[in-house]
């Protein structure tokens, strides 16, 4: 059983259970023309830049939202344990920090994703280390705990529709 517990007061914990088997969802994780159909709150579409799927190799996305806004992120894969884990950094790219430099963006981010085997189920565990206390505090007034249910969601939706066409 995996711990839900924050390991430190710089960590964000965010645990959601799949109803589809551990490779459906690693694949829809990892392969871009996946992630494409369903990264980023519902509303939002994404646009993926970059997905070189190995340690240090790096990802780029382009979230946009519904004003036509759009987010960067990116990232640098540190471990990956295929179909169990995968660590990244997790950064708003430099687009979006250059329009908006006031903003008390968290910098420093590293995510943790398990993805337990539940069966035909699948549990996946996000666990958000942020470099200090204040730039975790900062990222949940941004919104990342509903927004990264909302993204679940639409990830939900996409492994339903992966099972009706299989």
């Amino acid at each position: 059983m995996p711990n839900h517990t924050p390991s430190s007061d710089r960590e964000l914990v965010i645990v959601r259970e799949f109803d589809a088997p551990r490779r459906l969802v690693w694949k829809a994780w990892t392969e871009p023309a996946h992630i494409a159909k369903w990264w980023g709150p519902r509303g939002f579409t994404t646009r993926v830049e970059k997905v070189d799927f190995r340690v240090g190799g790096t990802w780029a996305y382009t979230m946009i939202g519904p004003d036509s806004a759009e987010y960067p992120v990116v990232g640098v894969f540190k471990e990956i344990i295929p179909i169990e884990r995968i660590v990244t950094t997790d950064e708003f790219g430099e687009d979006y920090i250059h329009r908006h430099p006031s903003d008390n963006l968290p910098r420093g981010m590293v995510l943790t994703c398990l993805f337990d085997d539940l069966g035909e189920r699948t549990r996946l565990t996000l666990r958000i280390l942020h470099r200090t206390v204040e730039d975790r505090i900062n990222h949940e007034k941004m919104g990342v705990i509903p927004g990264w249910g909302s993204s679940f969601d639409c990830l939900d939706e996409h492994l339903a529709s992966l099972a009706s066409k299989a």
